[in-house]
């Protein structure tokens, strides 16, 4: 066989795929997450808790793990690591006030139990553009943190943030303001200490979330520009 025919029948170079650590998972729960990142063209590898190592020395995208007691010392080992400091944490299970522990540690989501594929691979299609490194110009970063909010006639809210953008937010909190209402928030992320923006309420849904556009005069806003530009090209 000539060697120019034998160079013809290789197949196109493809680049690695983004890889996602499951990191002491069960098998039912692993099996469903990593089909909802297959379809997404990322490769997922269990980690079994003797790994975790693994999550200092090897460059992972993502990690999904339980919001159990251990969490927290599993996302800073992997904070640590100077090529996974940036790493999209998924967490598993617990409630958002089980994430709120470990909001200064930046947990960009939860996958709720029981799992359900429906809505897990809403969630993996949510922050696939992060996980795989494919910005758009004005991408969302999902990221869970506790935000609050300063009402204009002097309320005050507690939310959980869902979506952060250099333009604004989208949170879940119980009693939602209405949309129009001009808000102060204030939140910290990771490496970014608390900042102060405000915004105004754009819209609100039946499921007690709601969105938040930034004001566009309001030079603090600045502060979180700045860090998700380091954010994404980290």
């Amino acid at each position: 066989m000539s060697t120019t025919a034998s160079t013809a029948t290789l197949p196109p170079h493809r680049k690695a795929a983004a890889r996602v650590a499951l990191f002491d998972l069960s098998e039912a729960s692993g099996n469903l997450i990593t089909e909802c990142f297959r379809q997404f063209g990322v490769e997922t590898v269990p980690l079994a808790r003797q790994d975790a190592s693994r999550l200092q020395t090897e460059k992972f995208e993502a990690c999904v793990l339980p919001l159990g007691p251990s969490a927290g010392s599993i996302i800073e080992m992997a904070r640590e690591s100077p090529s996974n400091s940036r790493i999209v944490i998924f967490g598993l299970g617990g409630s958002a006030q089980d994430a709120m522990q470990y909001s200064k540690l930046c947990i960009n989501a939860v996958f709720q139990e029981p799992l359900e594929r429906t809505s897990a691979l809403k969630l993996v299609r949510s922050a696939r553009t992060l996980v795989m490194h494919e910005f758009r110009r004005y991408v969302r970063i999902p990221v869970m943190t506790e935000v609050g909010i300063a009402m204009a006639d002097g309320g005050r809210l507690t939310a959980t943030s869902q979506e952060i953008s250099s333009g604004g937010m989208s949170l879940k909190t119980n009693h939602p303001p209405e949309p129009g209402s001009l808000v102060e928030v204030s939140f910290s992320l990771l490496t970014l200490p608390r900042v102060w923006v405000r915004g105004n309420v754009s819209w609100r849904k039946s499921n007690k979330t709601f969105g938040i556009r930034f004001d566009t005069t309001d030079d603090r806003r600045q502060r979180l520009k700045d860090w998700i530009t380091g954010y994404l090209d980290t």
